[in-house]
C-alpha cells in the first residue's frame, strides 16, 4: 500500500502502471489511492467454549449454592458429560468470584507515658574467622514520642529481658503503665484465647516496677506495629556495621539513637522523638532503684568441680573452694560478676561469642590437687574364741566312771 501511494505521488504513474508493475488489480490500486490508511483486521470469532453447555448450572452452583472450589465443580462437571479442562474452569470463574474485602486495621493512638512496646530482632554478621553468626538487638519504642532503646545481647531469657528493661527505662527517665510483648516463651507461658499466663518472674519484675504487660494476639504483628517498625528501622538505617564485641556494637547503636534515630522527625508524627520525650517524660512512672530489682536481676547456677560457671554459652571461673556450691550470676554490657551471697567472687569481661573459657588467675591457689588419698575401706577383724583347759584323757574316763 506504502509502495502505491509512493509510485503515484512521487514517480506520477497512472493507476494502470501502478497495476502492472506491482501485480495488482486496478481496483485495489483505486481502493488504496481513495484511502490510504493501514487496513486492520478484526478479531477472529472465537469457538464456542466446552462450558458453554453448562453455563448455566455453574452460575447457579456458584452464586445461589456457593461453591467456588475449582477442584470439586471440575468432577461435579465431568459427571454431567464436560471434557475440558481445569483452567478453562478456573478463567470462566475468576471474573465471576465476588471480591475479597480488605483487611481493615485499626489505628489506634495513645497518651503520653501510657505505652511502651518491645520484640527482638535477630541481625547477622561474619566473625573475624569468617563464620556466619547472628546477634540479637533488643528494642523499646515508646508508643507516644517513637522515641527508642537499642541494646545489642547474645540471649533473650528472661534475666537478660529484664535487664534491658531496667536500662531502657533509666534512657527514658521513667517507666510507661504499660508494656506490649509478642508472644515470645520468655515471657508468655502459655496461652489459651485471651486467657494468658505470665512468667512470674516478669509479673514480680511488673509489679515492682509499676507497669502492666499485655500480650498481643498471635498473628497479629500489626498489634505492636511501632516496634515492627523500629527493627526495620534500625536495620535500614544502622545495620552492617563493623565492631569489634558487644561493648563496641552497642557504643555504635547508642550514638546512632542519640546522633540519628532519636534526633530525626518521624514520619507519622512531624517532630523529633527527641522533643516529644520532654513532654512525655513527666507522664512516666518514676524508675526505684536498682537495688529494689537485684534479686530478679540474677541468676543461680552450680559451680563445676573444676571451678567454673556456665553463663550465656561460656565458662568462667572462680576459686576453687567454691566448685559445687551454687553461686549469683549477674551481667552488665561489658562485665559477668559471679558473688556468694553479698561477697564477690569474680569478675569477667563478657563474652561475644559462645564457647569462649574465662580463666582466673589464682583459680587453684592452695587447692588440695596432689596426694589425695581416698578413704580407707572398711574390713573385718577376727577374734580369738574361749581359752580351753587341755587335760589329759584318763581324766575324761574318771568322770565317766571307768573304762
Amino acid at each position: 500500500m506504502i509502495e502505491v501511494v509512493r509510485l503515484r505521488e512521487v514517480e506520477g504513474l497512472g493507476v494502470r502502471a501502478i497495476a502492472r508493475r506491482l501485480g495488482l488489480s486496478r481496483n485495489t490500486v483505486r481502493k488504496y489511492l481513495r484511502d490510504p490508511r493501514m487496513p486492520s483486521y478484526g478479531p477472529r470469532p472465537k469457538p464456542p467454549s466446552k462450558l458453554a453447555p453448562f453455563e448455566a448450572w455453574l452460575h447457579r452452583r456458584t452464586t445461589v449454592d456457593g461453591v467456588w472450589n475449582s477442584v470439586r465443580l471440575l468432577r461435579e462437571l465431568r459427571e454431567r458429560g464436560y471434557t475440558g479442562g481445569r483452567t478453562i474452569l478456573k478463567e470462566y470463574l475468576k471474573p465471576l468470584r465476588p471480591p475479597k474485602a480488605p483487611a481493615v486495621v485499626v489505628r489506634y493512638e495513645v497518651r503520653p507515658g501510657e505505652e511502651a512496646q518491645v520484640d527482638f530482632g535477630a541481625f547477622a554478621y561474619e566473625d573475624a574467622a569468617g563464620r556466619r553468626r547472628s546477634v540479637l538487638a533488643f528494642v523499646m519504642v515508646l508508643s507516644f514520642s517513637r522515641s527508642l532503646y537499642v541494646e545489642f545481647v547474645q540471649r533473650q531469657d528472661l534475666s537478660t529481658l529484664l535487664r534491658c528493661h531496667m536500662r531502657a527505662f533509666e534512657a527514658f527517665g521513667g517507666v510507661p503503665k504499660r508494656v506490649l510483648y509478642d508472644n515470645m516463651k520468655t515471657v508468655v507461658l502459655e496461652r489459651d484465647g485471651e486467657r494468658v499466663v505470665f512468667h512470674p518472674r516478669l509479673l514480680d519484675f511488673a509489679l515492682l516496677a509499676g507497669f502492666t504487660p499485655k500480650a498481643c494476639r498471635p498473628y497479629r504483628a500489626q498489634s505492636k506495629g511501632r516496634v515492627e517498625r523500629a527493627i526495620k528501622y534500625l536495620r535500614d538505617s544502622f545495620w552492617p556495621v563493623a565492631f569489634t564485641d558487644l561493648v563496641d556494637l552497642n557504643r555504635q547503636v547508642s550514638a546512632w539513637l542519640a546522633g540519628v534515630a532519636n534526633v530525626r522527625e518521624h514520619a507519622t508524627t512531624h517532630r523529633r522523638p527527641v522533643d516529644l520525650l520532654v513532654e512525655e517524660r513527666c507522664h512516666l512512672l518514676p524508675l526505684r532503684a536498682a537495688s529494689v530489682f537485684a534479686g530478679l536481676l540474677v541468676e543461680e547456677r552450680r559451680v563445676s568441680r573444676d571451678a567454673f560457671v556456665q553463663f550465656e554459652g561460656n565458662r568462667y571461673a572462680v576459686p576453687w573452694r567454691f566448685a559445687g556450691r551454687h553461686v549469683a550470676v549477674s551481667a552488665t554490657q561489658a562485665h559477668v560478676e559471679i558473688r556468694d551471697g553479698r561477697e564477690l567472687v569474680a569478675v569477667h569481661p563478657r563474652g561475644l561469642l559462645t564457647g569462649l573459657t574465662m580463666p582466673l588467675p589464682g583459680q587453684y591457689d592452695d587447692a588440695p590437687l596432689a596426694g589425695v588419698s581416698r578413704p580407707a575401706r572398711s574390713v573385718g577383724r577376727q577374734i580369738l574364741g574361749p581359752e580351753v583347759q587341755v587335760r589329759p584323757l584318763s581324766a575324761y574316763e574318771a568322770i565317766g566312771g571307768g573304762s
